[in-house]
């Protein structure tokens, strides 16, 4: 397999990981398909939004995938008044990522990464490795090594 940019800041921030493969399937992102031919629980497996505030520019939000963003609390806990989600023709330009591929760690540059709390109450936690196809699984309290990362009330 290759390495993503993601597994290589995780093996040089010396922060163990594994890795699940995934049929992707562009007609159908549903994070509980993914979940379920896995046999992951479906609150384990996060998804990464990108978004853009008011005040502080691009952050990224990662959420259970069986959850709905609420924009006024990212943004408020991201020190903005508004927040809206970038437009799927902008992902890639401004994150390094494609849409399906979209990871927390390793974009173009280094946004604030704000997790659901949720995430705490969990061992470890898979979101997207980076490329299609691809989850990254890392142990919870592995992820503030990242500085970029907090965890965050929605």
């Amino acid at each position: 397999m290759k390495k993503t940019n993601a597994m290589r800041i995780l093996d040089r921030k010396k922060i163990k990981y594994t890795t699940v493969s995934y049929h992707y399937d562009p007609e159908n992102l549903d994070v509980k398909l993914i979940a379920e031919e896995n046999d992951l629980l479906l609150n384990t497996v996060f998804k990464t939004l990108v978004l853009k505030g008011d005040k502080n520019g691009v952050f990224v939000v990662v959420i259970p995938g069986d959850t709905s963003l609420n924009l006024k609390m990212a943004a408020k806990e991201s020190g903005n008044k508004k927040s809206t989600l970038i437009p799927v023709k902008d992902i890639e330009k401004i994150t390094g990522y494609i849409r399906g591929g979209c990871c927390p760690i390793g974009m173009k540059k280094e946004f604030p990464v704000y997790i659901d709390a949720k995430a705490q109450e969990l061992k470890m936690i898979y979101f997207n490795a980076g490329t299609r196809g691809l989850l990254l699984g890392v142990e919870t309290d592995q992820l503030l090594k990242m500085g970029n990362i907090q965890f965050s009330d929605f």
